[in-house]
């Protein structure tokens, strides 16, 4: 059954037998063979054909559910074993935290589970948030979103980040508030939670500075900065704390300060001696340097 259910969730992921067949290695007979044989199974029509095109049964999505849960519970299965850790990791995270804070983590995974293969997947944290809902992602590495998460969904906090501002290497000091309305000004993109953090700050503080610019990407920004084009608000985060080379100036802001948290999120809770519980592990006991 579970070779079925894998062709039905590469139906709903690709939308066509021919698309689906080709992602996991089978004809399109093959897939159809396997659809028809778990609809016989469950007695009830998975989906419904218009045109070209595939949908979903009104009673099919309970079963895309539940198949997704079924067959996590299987790769955990078969990872399990009385020596070694194995089976397949889908792991999402944000660029910033693949850059500094993963690298030792992985390698600990790997001295302590060899046989575990690791798929990293890159993302914003609301996509990447969205994907562990929908199980294609076991776990993900994000920014702590400024809503409580759904209820389907764990989260636990494993790192805190300052932000700072950062300027010009010529802006030697001053009041970092006037320093923000005195300069152009490259906001970290409003559509990002860290983005959100950065103008809550900027409307509590009643500050409205001139913007040039408005970007995602945290490197991008202090790049832009040390060519001299703004100053901007960033977390302390990232490869860039360790190659400023005297192009910006870092300054302090006041109290409250205002940090990015940073998050692991799952879709249930963790269970000792699975991947994720690994992960967890050595995430929470690897140092914390930017």
């Amino acid at each position: 059954m579970l070779e079925e259910l894998k062709a039905l969730l590469a139906v709903v992921q690709h939308g066509t037998f021919e698309s689906a067949g080709a992602q996991i290695g089978l004809s399109r007979s093959a897939i159809s063979s396997r659809i028809r044989q778990l609809e016989t199974r469950l007695g009830i029509t998975l989906f419904i054909r218009t045109g070209r095109a595939l949908r979903l049964a009104p009673d099919a999505q309970r079963v895309v559910t539940l198949a997704r849960q079924m067959l996590a519970l299987a790769d955990e299965m078969q990872a399990i074993d009385s020596t070694a850790l194995r089976g397949h990791l889908r792991l999402g995270a944000i660029t910033s935290v693949q850059g500094t804070l993963l690298p030792p983590v992985l390698r600990e995974m790997r001295l302590q589970a060899p046989d575990l293969h690791v798929q990293l997947i890159p993302g914003v944290s609301l996509t990447l948030l969205d994907q562990v809902d929908r199980g294609e992602l076991d776990m993900a590495l994000l920014i702590r979103p400024p809503f409580a998460l759904p209820a389907s969904l764990q989260g636990e906090v494993f790192h805190r980040e300052p932000f700072v501002l950062i300027t010009p290497r010529e802006i030697i000091e001053g009041d970092p508030l006037e320093i923000l309305t005195g300069h152009p000004f490259i906001q970290y993109d409003r559509s990002s939670f860290g983005g959100r953090q950065v103008a809550g700050f900027l409307t509590r503080q009643r500050l409205v500075p001139s913007t040039v610019l408005e970007v995602d990407d945290i490197e991008a920004i202090v790049r832009m900065v040390a060519a001299g084009l703004g100053v901007a608000l960033v977390p302390m985060a990232g490869l860039w704390c360790r190659d400023v080379d005297g192009d910006i100036r870092i300054h302090a802001l006041p109290s409250p300060v205002i940090e990015r948290e940073l998050m692991m999120v799952t879709r249930a809770p963790l269970v000792p001696g699975s991947s994720q519980a690994l992960l967890r592990d050595c995430l929470m006991a690897s140092p914390r340097d930017p």
